[in-house]
């Protein structure tokens, strides 16, 4: 199975956690803010701002804490200006990572960044040394047991998506930008669950690990998923399905 549907999936389940929900709420407020501040604070013209707000009725944030956010972006409050910075490093193995971040102090992220990078096993690198591997585009996972491969297929390719693929117990569903709420309206019309629906960073390649690399890339990723300013985090890293419920096993 590719990295980023592995990750995807992994940190959904890793932000249900109630523990965690106040952080979460924090970033998906802050992408609300940059979303309404870059294109406006009416949801139905501007597509940032909707799926924005979408992620975040997902994760049952309030309605109150969702219009003050688009407020604050549309400048009707006073609020902090954040910036949006692409940062690009290396893990173990030398998988390919992304960092997509919003931040109030550029040096500060930085300097934390590197940090967690270099305390396991990985290194911040400079500008566009690994952005050329990705492609933003529309990702959904189904699970593969509920649905035959051949009716999904038709059903996502008539809506504008632009490819599935089996990756062991889902399927991944790939589309443009611009067909994004196309595919994903269709998937809710014909009542199919996804495990995944988001607009992500796809690799063009992929790098497979043994177990201690897997260990350490996960370890990687959760504590730049955790950095307070990071809001998605994209690896090129395959980790095998053995080995993924291996790790899922032992905690």
């Amino acid at each position: 199975m590719a990295g980023h549907s592995h990750w995807a999936g992994i940190k959904h389940k890793k932000a249900a956690v109630d523990a965690k929900r106040g952080k979460l709420w924090s970033k998906l407020a802050r992408g609300i803010i940059v979303a309404a501040k870059n294109g406006g604070g009416d949801p139905a013209a501007n597509l940032a701002l909707r799926y924005a707000i979408d992620k975040a009725k997902e994760a049952n944030m309030p309605k109150d804490t969702i219009e003050k956010a688009v407020k604050k972006g549309s400048g009707q409050l006073d609020d902090v200006t954040y910036e949006e910075v692409l940062y690009e490093g290396y893990g173990t193995n030398g998988v390919a990572i992304m960092c997509e971040v919003l931040t109030d102090n550029r040096n500060r992220t930085a300097a934390e960044l590197r940090k967690i990078f270099e305390h396991r096993n990985g290194s911040l690198g400079a500008t566009g040394c690994v952005a050329w591997m990705f492609t933003k585009k529309g990702l959904f996972t189904v699970d593969a047991g509920q649905f035959d491969e051949d009716t999904l297929m038709e059903i996502a390719l008539e809506a504008g998506a632009d490819d599935l693929v089996r990756a062991d117990d889902c399927y991944e569903i790939t589309c443009s930008l611009d067909n994004y709420e196309a595919v994903k309206q269709s998937l809710q019309e014909k009542e199919i669950p996804t495990q995944v629906a988001e607009i992500s960073q796809v690799p063009a390649n992929t790098v497979t690990l043994d177990e201690d690399g897997s260990r350490k890339i996960l370890g990687l990723m959760e504590a730049l998923e955790d950095q307070d300013d990071v809001q998605n985090v994209y690896a090129n890293f395959d980790i095998p399905e053995e080995i993924l419920k291996k790790i899922e096993s032992d905690g």
